[in-house]
């Protein structure tokens, strides 16, 4: 047996099966050593970037791994989901830009229901994690139009959600057969609507035109907007600079400002231009999306019965000034027939009298 130099007296092993199990034992110390510390390096680097993504409003991407995945359930476990309270942002993370929108499609109201499962009775909606920076009720002139209301909720309902909008939606119906009055039909939805809810921005929108980007925010702004400013109808031009026809917004001080619309437009054609002359009188001005955000769809169609063109309407928008204060909300009459509240909108059926002889 040799004996160890610098322990005299006592034995050494050097060879044989007690070095391998040393040496085993110090290889497995430095492996588990090792772990430990990758384990706590990849730990801190992941705790730091996920706070990181928290702190700036992303979301982890799942490509980060297992472990970041673990920690976002357990700050979701621990964290509640974003107050309802707080404003939704000025603009829309959900927007999609650009639309296809086709008409020869079949539209199913009932499918439409099923895929827009937020939308509440009568066509309303608010979002669920933000709270709208406005209330707008959505107010359609309508009779005898119903494949084209097909297509406007099939469409809209997903635009308005994405566009984060507290809404509602109006159909408001002349009931009976007599010569149809838009205008009237719209200062109705405006007072109608007000009785459900504290809407603080209207969208008088004709049924048969369709947004073809979700980037044209249906909403108000400083001034009256005109939103349907592109027109394939029109080769996606305005027809003239005063043209305030199709689609516009209001907010509830603007329109009780120019004292809504004019009741006296019977038949086709005028009412958008004594509207236009409203504004101006009232000292405000039209704003519009650029023409590439204002693109819209127009369903072609036959002209509709007792809808014919206005014979008076000229001689009616050279007097709107004279005429604006004593015809509009103030001079408004009506009577409801029936009000009835379908699960993506509610339809107002109204007497709206019958036109002067």
């Amino acid at each position: 047996m040799m004996k160890d130099p610098l322990l005299p007296g006592t034995a050494a092993v050097l060879p044989g099966a007690s070095l391998q199990k040393a040496c085993k034992f110090l290889v497995l110390f430095c492996a588990f050593h090792l772990s430990i510390t990758l384990v706590y390096y990849m730990f801190g680097r992941e705790t730091t970037y996920y706070t990181e993504q928290l702190r700036y409003g992303h979301r982890a991407n799942s490509s980060t791994g297992p472990l970041v995945s673990v920690l976002a359930t357990a700050e979701q476990n621990a964290t509640p989901e974003p107050s309802s309270t707080e404003p939704c942002p000025d603009t829309s993370p959900l927007l999609v830009g650009p639309l296809r929108i086709e008409f020869s499609i079949s539209v199913d109201l009932e499918e439409v229901r099923r895929t827009n499962p937020n939308v509440m009775e009568g066509g309303r909606y608010k979002p669920k994690n933000c709270k709208a920076l406005q209330k707008v009720a959505f107010i359609i002139p309508f009779r005898n139009r119903d494949e084209h209301l097909k297509y406007w909720l099939h469409y809209l309902h997903p635009i308005l959600q994405r566009q984060q909008l507290d809404y509602g939606v109006y159909v408001i119906n002349q009931d009976g057969d007599a010569t149809f009055n838009r205008a009237k039909l719209l200062n109705i939805g405006y007072v109608e609507a007000l009785k459900e809810y504290d809407y603080n921005c209207f969208v008088f929108s004709d049924v048969d035109l369709i947004p073809m980007d979700d980037r044209n925010i249906y909403k108000c702004y400083s001034q009256p907007r005109h939103l349907s400013v592109s027109m394939d109808k029109f080769g996606f031009s305005l027809p003239y600079n005063q043209y305030f026809g199709g689609v516009s917004a209001l907010s509830k001080e603007q329109f009780e400002k120019i004292n809504g619309f004019p009741n006296n437009y019977w038949g086709w054609g005028g009412e958008d231009d004594d509207i236009y002359n409203r504004i101006v009188s009232r000292g405000m001005s039209i704003s519009r999306p650029d023409a590439v955000t204002g693109k819209c769809r127009m369903i072609r169609h036959e002209r509709d019965a007792k809808n014919d063109p206005n014979p008076k309407r000229f001689d009616l928008i050279s007097h709107t000034r004279q005429t604006m204060n004593s015809d509009g909300i103030n001079s408004l009459k009506y009577s409801v027939t029936k009000i009835e509240k379908f699960p993506l909108y509610t339809k107002i059926t109204v007497d709206v009298g019958n036109p002067p002889s």
